[in-house]
């Protein structure tokens, strides 16, 4: 946030459309400075260790006149980007590329297993009174990862980021979706 000559606050993003909710301000905030000293290794004792994969994982309440969860949403992905692109220097100095590129492809070859199970077969199942992601789209979605993995077919992190399924009686795990999606969206990040 940043004040102008005139005493006016600029806000950091723009503010949710009414009646839409919108991400509560002083969280996003508080994390975008505790991210920013994290970025710059300037971080205060209190402030949280910060990584990409923490970035990812970041969710703010919800508050009436927040900001904008698109334009959070796209900052956030870039601060991941960032942090990744940090990491994944420091750990070709330290190990050198080769083991870090050793740790994306197990990875990758991790989730190409659990994605090669046969349809219907790829997650977990919650209960059948429970709701859980819709199996048909998750298999779908699934197929054009193992395409991404085996083929190298075209798919973008920000598909992978933005993915969304329904749910249905009897779905796949949530928990364990998301978990695969997330190793996926590190495997891109890794070999970007």
């Amino acid at each position: 946030m940043s004040v102008r000559d005139n005493g006016a606050v600029d806000a950091t993003f723009p503010r949710a459309r009414k009646p839409q909710p919108g991400y509560n301000t002083a969280q996003v905030e508080e994390f975008l400075q505790v991210a920013r000293r994290a970025y710059d290794g300037t971080p205060d004792p209190g402030d949280p260790p910060l990584s990409s994969e923490k970035i990812r994982l970041t969710a703010f309440r919800m508050q009436k006149g927040g900001y904008s969860t698109a334009h959070v949403d796209a900052a956030l992905e870039r601060l991941e980007d960032a942090f990744a692109a940090r990491e994944r220097q420091v750990a070709a100095r330290l190990h050198g590329t080769e083991a870090w590129l050793a740790e994306a492809r197990t990875t990758a070859q991790v989730v190409s297993n659990r994605l090669a199970r046969p349809e219907g077969h790829r997650f977990d199942r919650v209960s059948p009174l429970a709701l859980g992601y819709r199996i048909r789209e998750v298999d779908r979605f699934a197929d054009k990862l193992t395409r991404y993995f085996r083929d190298g077919w075209p798919i973008s992190i920000d598909d992978v980021r933005s993915v969304v399924f329904t749910t249905q009686r009897g779905g796949y795990r949530e928990s364990q979706v998301d978990l695969v999606l997330d190793a996926v969206v590190d495997v891109m990040l890794a070999v970007r």
